[in-house]
């Protein structure tokens, strides 16, 4: 089982990288693949070092799961090329998303959609994947009529860049800007490029991804987007209207049996989802689980997970382990 991380050299590709061994991943080779500018960099893994190596090497070399972290353009230069040689391309950057004939997974709620024939598979936005880890049950049992998520991002999820940014702005370092704005001790609404509706990409996303992952064009999201000066994980606050009226013990033992889902919800001890407590863990974690007693069927909570691991390595090494347990590849 040969596999080739592309983008090893970014933040999500060194937590994949990380990952794959963590999970004791089946793997036999592992090859860190990135842009030329990388090539011949040394790398540490499994306890020793391996060289970054470019695409077309990668290629040549018939990997059986490419991870691919490598962002869009890569990812469509790229990804048909590793499928010609017969790898199956798992990508987590948003070209291949809302492709008709592209499955977009999460693990916990729609991997059974997944065949052989599914040669590039969607990784969806780290945003969406915590999100619907949570909704997938509740629409199971009562039917989601509408969404409103609001969403607190960590600066990990703008990449390498960003991070510095913060540190530089903390430590009173001029230095490159990623964002519009100064982003230490303060918060952006703006995630993405504004469309003309006023609306940015990272909030569509979240519309048009939830709808294909839970399989149900006819629930309602709206979203706001906002980046935050935190480095472990996504926050999101989150309120659901459904069809159907719910008891709040049975919504939170729901949750509770769900996979991939911790409880954090004993506000009266202060213990609730906080990304501080996320990071490095592979959970999507739900709090502050209440009524919204603004209208009925409703109810709010608070979501929080590391988007650099389930939000984007863990959830795309997860479809591979599914792959390889159900002998899809």
């Amino acid at each position: 089982m040969k596999i080739a991380v592309v983008g090893a050299t970014g933040l999500v590709g060194k937590v994949m990288l990380n990952s794959l061994l963590e999970r004791s991943f089946p793997f036999t080779e592992v090859y860190a693949v990135a842009s030329e500018k990388s090539v011949g960099k040394k790398i540490d893994f499994n306890n020793s070092q391996i060289e970054v190596i470019g695409m077309k090497q990668a290629i040549s070399l018939k990997p059986n799961i490419a991870l691919f972290s490598a962002g869009g353009s890569a990812s469509k230069q790229w990804a048909p090329e590793f499928v010609k040689v017969g790898t199956t391309v798992i990508d987590n950057s948003s070209a291949w998303r809302m492709k008709e004939n592209i499955k977009l997974v999460v693990p916990e709620v729609n991997a059974q959609v997944l065949t052989k024939e599914d040669k590039i598979i969607a990784n969806p936005n780290c945003s969406t994947i915590q999100m619907v880890v949570a909704l997938a049950p509740l629409h199971s049992k009562y039917k989601i009529k509408r969404v409103v998520v609001s969403t607190y991002q960590s600066v990990t999820g703008s990449g390498v860049s960003a991070v510095q940014q913060l540190k530089n702005e903390r430590a009173g370092i001029e230095g490159k800007m990623t964002y519009p704005h100064q982003i230490d001790l303060n918060c952006i609404p703006h995630g993405g490029t504004f469309d003309e509706s006023g609306y940015t990409t990272e909030e569509t996303k979240l519309v048009n991804e939830t709808r294909k992952i839970i399989g149900d064009q006819s629930i309602n999201v709206t979203a706001t987007v906002v980046r935050i000066p935190t480095y472990g994980g996504h926050s999101e606050a989150v309120n659901i209207e459904f069809e159907n009226n719910f008891d709040l013990s049975e919504v939170k033992k729901l949750l509770s049996e769900a996979p991939g889902i911790t409880i954090q919800d004993d506000p009266e001890n202060n213990f609730y989802p906080m990304p501080l407590y996320s990071e490095s863990k592979d959970d999507v974690f739900v709090g502050r689980i209440r009524r919204d007693f603004s209208q009925p069927n409703s109810l709010n909570f608070w979501i929080v997970s590391d988007n650099l691991r389930k939000g984007a390595a863990t959830n795309a090494i997860q479809i591979a382990e599914y792959l390889i347990e159900n002998k899809l590849v």
